[in-house]
């Protein structure tokens, strides 16, 4: 860790916290939540808005029982931008409420959903590339692009992953790598009609109509009211790392026009480019509860 980049982290309060979950706050999603609980308790206490983004639904995070390890007034700081954008909860009650989502129709999903079967036949009919895709999103599908790779628990992105992936690709003759994953993916779109917002962690090309820069510029808007800015707010995730030139992982999309004045670091230690904003700091989990911890 960078001495100023460590000061930076370690020594400035901030009023808000987003975080990525898996990889982040906790090493899988199968991996026990107590610690990253009791690092985060005393700052729920104190006042500070703790808002995990993740592209997971609410029932894979703790068994959509997170919010109990808190108390009802310490769950009123506690937020969650999840689903890639789908969903944005706080918690009312002592239970999870969804305060602004953007969930299609039925109709909708069908249509996202038919994009990503279209997606699915070109890959295998006009580059030999065969692919598997996970239906059951709220809003998006996801397409995995290396399907005799299980991650098992491990659900974020690993080392060798990109590196395997461009090897793959280039092998079905799809030369400029990701980028041209994602102009297909946005072209397939265009083709029924629908915008679509398309991104990668390298095994899973995901497509639908929303991402983690929604759940982002939900909450900082909703801050405005108790005047938190970008400025009071810090950003912490894994994959961050550059896939092909000019794509990055899925955690910077919580960098946006809204949130950029913020802080941003990247607890992976995996070699490769970042947006110029993240600071590298690397020590995976146990970095990131250390400074909740130092932030308490």
């Amino acid at each position: 860790m960078k001495d100023k980049q460590e000061e930076t982290a370690m020594n400035k309060k901030y009023k808000a916290i987003f975080f990525d979950w898996d990889g982040t706050a906790v090493t899988s999603r199968t991996a026990p939540v107590e610690d990253a609980a009791a690092a985060m308790k005393p700052l729920l206490q104190q006042g500070t808005k703790l808002v995990i983004v993740s592209g997971t639904t609410y029932d894979k995070i703790a068994g959509g029982k997170f919010h109990t390890y808190f108390t009802e007034e310490e769950q009123k700081n506690l937020f969650f931008g999840l689903g890639r954008g789908a969903y944005n909860y706080q918690i009312t009650d002592g239970r999870p409420e969804i305060f602004a989502s953007m969930i299609p129709d039925q109709e909708g999903l069908l249509k996202i959903h038919d994009i990503c079967y279209a997606i699915h036949v070109k890959l295998l009919r006009e580059y030999g590339l065969k692919t598997d895709i996970v239906f059951s999103r709220p809003n998006y599908c996801k397409i995995d692009l290396m399907v005799e790779s299980d991650r098992g628990d491990q659900l974020f992105m690993q080392g060798d992953e990109v590196e395997h992936l461009r090897r793959i690709l280039k092998q079905h003759g799809i030369e400029s790598g990701l980028k041209e994953l994602i102009d297909i993916a946005e072209s397939t779109g265009g083709k029924f009609g629908q915008k679509v917002s398309a991104t990668c962690d390298a095994k899973y090309l995901e497509v639908g109509i929303s991402c983690k820069s929604d759940n982002v510029d939900v909450f900082l808007e909703r801050f405005k009211a108790e005047r938190i800015t970008a400025e009071d707010c810090s950003f912490w995730g894994d994959e961050f790392v550059e896939i092909e030139h000019g794509l990055y992982g899925s955690d910077s999309f919580m960098y946006t026009e809204k949130s950029k004045a913020g802080d941003f670091f990247d607890v992976s230690a995996i070699e490769g480019n970042r947006p110029e904003a993240v600071k590298v700091l690397g020590g995976g989990v146990e970095t990131f509860l250390t400074f909740l911890k130092e932030q308490a």
